[in-house]
């Protein structure tokens, strides 16, 4: 048996509860993993409120890194003893134990400890997705990321900087503005203050930008439209402040034949090939210095309701860890 945290039904932080689960032993590609640090997303709030469906009663947790215990008797490239970290479904992260995946994991190169593994893979590898291959930034561009101060935000402006673009983002506090002039942003703009789609005007002199990545969904989606150029690319990779409404399509067109995707990671490291060179690309970032990974909030495995309190209140700043 093994603690793990899950809901037996959806809700608010209230629903999260600390659990005894059994966990079996590695079957075929499976290997088991003892967690050493567990990363908190904003993904798992849409799990545990329903807004993603899941099965009941669910794990939760798509993140963390730990030592493999077990192998499973098709696994050849990992052994008991390798360190490992992983961001993926199926959901069930917030645990000390668990079965995975071996092609879903990567190893965790020296220098690079648990904590900020497990601190980084979901963020760093949407930061990955987002400016390597969605758009891949260049010297030449000038960027708008929102909630520039959380964990994907700060590596995007950090990423993005190192590049050599211009880096505009958006705060709620002048606290977080601090931070994210601090990792990279050239422009931190307090949306709750000034209105950001004028002051992007401002900022290019008129030109707007080729990009914008968003985060934040309803509050933030129909300004950042008017920040785009002719032909510019709308990156709607999450919804922290609710969904998008329906939008009329033909609005696209009548502001510049823009383009809009929402990815999700899933699709970009869609084999175990495809994740390997994004977490290297990840790790290669970090280990040149370009890219620095801060872990602001640490909670106890058995905290995770508190943990999920201070995220959906918007009074975390970058990476946050559970602690099993």
């Amino acid at each position: 048996m093994t603690k793990a945290i899950r809901f037996h039904q959806t809700g608010g932080p209230e629903v999260l509860r600390l659990d005894d689960v059994d966990v079996g032993e590695p079957k075929g590609s499976q290997i088991l993993v003892r967690h050493t640090a567990i990363g908190l997303n904003y993904i798992d709030t849409y799990h545990r409120s329903g807004l993603y469906p899941l099965p009941l009663p669910s794990m939760i947790g798509m993140e963390a890194a730990g030592v493999v215990l077990e192998t499973g008797p098709e696994v050849n490239d990992i052994k008991s003893g390798d360190r490992i970290a992983y961001a993926c479904p199926p959901p069930g992260s917030y645990c000390e134990e668990r079965l995975i995946e071996a092609e879903n994991v990567v190893i965790i190169p020296s220098g690079v400890t648990d904590e900020l593994a497990a601190a980084m893979m979901l963020k760093g590898l949407t930061a990955q997705y987002l400016i390597r291959q969605i758009y891949k930034v260049s010297s030449n561009d000038t960027i708008l990321i929102h909630a520039a101060a959380g964990g994907v935000g700060l590596i995007v402006c950090q990423w993005a900087k190192a590049l050599g673009a211009t880096v505009i983002g958006t705060v709620s506090t002048e606290e977080k503005a601090i931070l994210a002039r601090s990792n990279g942003c050239d422009h931190a703009i307090l949306y709750t203050e000034e209105d950001f789609s004028a002051r992007v005007l401002d900022i290019t002199n008129g030109a707007k930008l080729p990009v914008v990545f968003d985060s934040i969904g309803n509050d933030t989606f129909e300004k950042s439209l008017d920040c785009l150029r002719p032909l510019g690319t709308m990156v709607s990779f999450g919804q922290a402040s609710g969904p998008i409404p329906p939008v009329d399509l033909g609005v696209f067109a009548q502001k510049g034949s823009l383009f809009f995707t929402r990815p999700t990671l899933f699709n970009y490291a869609d084999t175990a090939s495809n994740l390997r060179t994004m977490s290297d690309d990840l790790f290669k970032a970090v280990a040149s210095a370009k890219v620095k990974i801060h872990i602001e909030q640490k909670f106890a495995l058995s905290e995770a309701r508190a943990a999920h309190e201070a995220l959906e209140a918007r009074q975390t700043t970058a990476s946050t860890i559970l602690v099993p």
